[in-house]
């Protein structure tokens, strides 16, 4: 749901929209990078190909919304405020082909509803170029509703690891030791090939402890050194795609917390996941890499 009132130039955009997950997923889904990329385009008609993707006070969000036939549109984003769960204060400016149409401070809210969550996002928007304001509300109202869907298929694990961002990085970066630690308890893994880089891919197979064989592909996106990486998993090499994910690495106080979270492809494979236990073999996966560096 969307209000506001607009003139000439400015406007004030409010939109609400209550979301069947978790306030910390919905948070998550809002703010991390490989998330916002499955939401970000308003319409299928529309691809957003992000040019640079930082979720940190100070950081910045450029992207180019690209339809058939027209000019691209570019949006650069920036965070100036953000409190886990709770609030996200970002400026936003619109340009085309070299001439800036919009400038805009977003506010997020998110607060707990029932046993889900709610977020709330006011737009005060100023128009540059011509009057924004309709097509802000078709964008932030296709986004919200883009989002919402996506939070309700997002699973989100933490743990915190005693010991520095450096190690916990490097053991998930190491192509010797990730398949050696990859995967709940009791299961291994063995790799045809395996190249651990921006653009790179890991083609293996899990092996259960019975001896169930599950083929698996990673495919990876962006990668930020010590804080983040992202890739997409397919069920088998280059079968379907299960899940996008990514994983973030925070310090804290010496220690770092890793954040794993997955998009999953549909509603149903996220209901799957849940029914065989996912979120505990998830946990399960992040202890052992815990183990492999020594901080168990």
């Amino acid at each position: 749901m969307s209000r506001g009132m607009a003139g000439d130039r400015f406007a004030t955009l409010t939109f609400d929209r209550r979301v069947a997950a978790p306030v910390a997923t919905l948070y998550a889904a809002w703010t991390s990078p490989a998330a916002r990329a499955v939401w970000a385009a308003p319409a299928p008609s529309v691809t957003v190909e992000f040019l640079e993707s930082d979720s940190r006070v100070g950081g910045r969000e450029v992207s180019l919304c690209k339809v058939a036939g027209e000019p691209d549109i570019r949006v650069e984003a920036g965070w100036l405020d953000l409190v886990p769960e709770a609030r996200t204060v970002g400026y936003e400016v619109v340009s085309c082909e070299g001439a800036n149409l919009s400038a805009a401070l977003a506010t997020a809210e998110f607060a707990k509803d029932g046993d889900g969550s709610r977020i709330t996002v006011t737009v005060q928007l100023s128009s540059l170029a011509k009057d924004m304001a309709k097509g802000y509300r078709q964008g932030f109202d296709a986004g919200i509703a883009n989002l919402s869907g996506v939070a309700e298929r997002t699973m989100v694990l933490q743990l915190i690891i005693k010991a520095p961002v450096p190690v916990v990085w490097g053991a998930w970066m190491n192509a010797d030791s990730l398949p050696k630690w990859w995967g709940p308890d009791g299961f291994s893994c063995r790799t045809s090939r395996i190249d651990l880089r921006e653009g790179g891919e890991w083609v293996f197979d899990m092996i259960g402890p019975d001896g169930t064989v599950f083929p698996n592909h990673h495919k990876y996106g962006a990668m930020v050194p010590e804080q983040r990486l992202s890739y997409t998993l397919h069920w088998g090499e280059n079968g379907p795609k299960h899940a996008d994910a990514w994983a973030s690495f925070d310090d804290i106080g010496g220690a770092t917390q890793v954040t794993l979270g997955m998009v999953f492809a549909t509603a149903q494979e996220y209901q799957d996941a849940k029914g065989f236990g996912a979120p505990e073999l998830g946990l399960q996966t992040l202890g052992k890499l815990a183990k492999a560096v020594g901080a168990d």
